[in-house]
């Protein structure tokens, strides 16, 4: 068993401002709302830029193996400015960083669609990927002060705004797409609408003090234990969740072989109930415990991969995909919530451990994928990629204390 006391207490070392002393809950609830704007607003810069890639491919007149270089700036960037992220939020505070890294977020999505050549655009990414990853870090810090100020499980919920932020930003495209607007315009429109967004509520960010001082450390120092077998269980989700985002639609068109616009039926159904599922999950974890909702989630996943994989017809396989929204749509949230509460590490460290394990997972998942295609089939491949529930629900079923 892999005893990982913290999980048990789950109590983040932050001192918070007095003005949080005896707070009433309707001050509460503003401050929930207001942490889950900057949810929703760095979910809709994403979406927006997603929504509008096959329309700037077509205008730089990319070939599959252009974009597909160039689109990996944007991880790049994720990676690079992942070890000064955690330590830029705790020096700084969450609530100043997530302003200053949201902004330049938006800014640099608006930047995108000025690219007039593949380097412009690669080198755009790259920016936008250092402020996703640093907006990343500060959002999710101030879900873990917001959720200590709650005393309850909360995280679920936020992450459920920057999946439905997924859903508005697919909408606002298809709007500019309608109106034939260029992909700067629409950029800056989204833009115009995060900054308000911001303008409203900063005022209610968490403000508190990281207790826990960073100790200068020698480069290749053995991490926490705990948060690298959290980050185990957060790469093999977020492995399966980025073979969704990537290859759903490719397996519903080679392999399912739906017809015309079914194609995307995969992908749909997976995000509505990724994006439910975590409107849901705080209250099933309030009344199963965080142990019982990983396991099953883990068994989730696994069971909707390999249903696909056996039964490659679109009724079974648009239940398959379901099944897998909802298996992989409360485990990163959780695991985001347990690393934070970390007592020996400050929160935005914590989570920037387990981030960067975690989001290996989502970058290395669908390239996985592709080559193990390549030598066998896509079905092969999907089966390879269910194997990551079973692991998540045992890797579970280690841990001690987890409530």
């Amino acid at each position: 068993m892999i005893n990982i006391n913290f999980l048990g207490r789950s109590k983040t070392k932050a001192k918070f401002k007095k003005q949080y002393k005896d707070i009433k809950i309707s001050y509460l609830n503003r401050i929930r709302w207001a942490v889950s704007m900057f949810y929703f607003g760095m979910g809709l810069c994403f979406a927006t830029w997603a929504s509008r890639i096959p329309d700037i491919k077509t205008t730089l007149q990319l070939s599959e193996g252009d974009l597909g270089s160039i689109l990996f700036a944007l991880p790049l960037g994720q990676l690079v400015i992942m070890p000064f992220s955690g330590k830029l939020v705790s020096r700084f505070g969450s609530h100043r960083m997530l302003v200053f890294s949201l902004l330049f977020y938006v800014f640099s999505l608006t930047n995108l669609g000025l690219a007039n050549n593949a380097w412009q655009l690669s080198a755009g990414l790259f920016v936008f990927g250092i402020f996703g990853n640093l907006s990343n870090i500060a959002v999710n810090t101030q879900g873990v002060y917001t959720e200590v100020l709650f005393k309850k499980t909360i995280m679920s919920s936020f992450h459920g705004m920057w999946s439905f932020a997924g859903f508005m930003g697919a909408l606002v495209g298809l709007a500019m797409l309608a109106f034939d607007l260029t992909p700067y315009i629409h950029f800056l429109i989204v833009g115009v609408i995060v900054f308000l967004l911001m303008a409203f509520n900063f005022q209610f960010l968490v403000k508190a003090k990281e207790t826990i001082k960073i100790k200068k450390k020698k480069m290749f120092s053995k991490p926490d234990s705990g948060l690298i077998w959290l980050g185990i269980i957060g790469f093999c989700s977020m492995a399966s969740e980025g073979v969704m985002f990537d290859w759903s639609g490719v397996y519903f068109k080679d392999v399912i072989k739906a017809p015309g616009p079914l194609v995307i039926l995969g992908y749909t159904s997976f995000m509505i109930m990724m994006a439910g599922g975590r409107f849901l999950g705080d209250g099933l974890i309030r009344k199963f415990g965080r142990k019982n909702v990983l396991q099953i989630s883990g068994i989730m996943i696994s069971t909707g991969l390999f249903t696909a994989v056996f039964f490659p017809y679109i009724v079974p396989s648009t239940l398959a995909f379901m099944l897998v929204g909802l298996g992989v749509s409360t485990i990163v949230p959780t695991v985001y919530s347990l690393a934070g509460k970390n007592p020996n590490v400050s929160p935005s460290i914590a989570l920037t451990t387990v981030s960067s394990v975690s989001f290996l997972g989502f970058l290395m998942g669908p390239p996985i994928i592709g080559y193990i295609a390549e030598v066998s089939s896509l079905r092969f491949s999907f089966g390879f990629i269910g194997i990551f529930g079973v692991l998540i629900a045992f890797m579970v079923s280690k841990i001690e204390a987890v409530e």
